[in-house]
């Protein structure tokens, strides 16, 4: 038993280590504290290289973006924090009907650009799931970086679809990791919630 386990860590240390630092990405996104952007740099890396040997084209070219939004969002919570009586913290922002129907709008066109040049240029076996994922996360993540309450909501859908999209492609770990984060993410956005409601005040 335990010669299985250790062939199976050895076969798949990309695919743990990738885990394992993004659980402690969306923990820190959760605290709101800004090293979960070097830290998201570093997942998504490791992300480039599991998703292509798993031909998640889609998936594979949305961690590139994540590294650059997280340079982005380093760069923008850092310069634009809001002194607070507890800590320095960037505020808490939330959108209105219109701006949700841009933002569900933007993931719907996003996602039918990836699917088709997926299906037919790509060995993607899931290209429908890959692009729907790929511009749900590509959104969410734009509204992290703004500090934007409800990117919450949307980790929420995307990451339970990616949780059957990794167990078809067998990608167990991350596959326990996106159930993780779909946890995460409803306790990230009623703790975020909460300080909204409290920063009102």
């Amino acid at each position: 038993m335990f010669e299985i386990l250790k062939n199976w860590v050895t076969n798949n240390y990309i695919e743990l280590f990738g885990t394992i630092t993004g659980l402690i990405y969306v923990v820190l996104s959760i605290k709101q504290v800004i090293w979960l952007w070097p830290v998201g740099f570093i997942s998504s890396a490791v992300y480039i290289v599991v998703f292509f040997q798993s031909t998640l084209y889609a998936d594979m070219g949305l961690q590139v973006y994540y590294l650059v939004v997280s340079v982005y969002g380093w760069i923008h919570w850092k310069n634009n924090k809001k002194q607070t009586s507890k800590t320095d913290l960037l505020k808490i922002l939330t959108i209105n009907l219109n701006q949700w129907i841009i933002i569900i709008s933007s993931i719907g066109i996003l996602g039918i650009s990836l699917y088709y040049p997926l299906l037919k240029y790509t060995n993607a076996t899931n290209p429908l799931f890959d692009g729907f994922v790929t511009s749900g996360s590509i959104i969410a993540t734009w509204m992290l970086a703004r500090k934007i309450l409800e990117q919450w909501l949307i980790w929420i859908v995307v990451d339970g679809v990616s949780i059957l999209l990794f167990i078809i492609k067998h990608l167990y770990p991350t596959a326990i990791l996106f159930g993780v984060y779909t946890i995460l993410a409803i306790i990230g956005y009623f703790n975020w919630k909460k300080e909204w409601i409290a920063q009102k005040y």
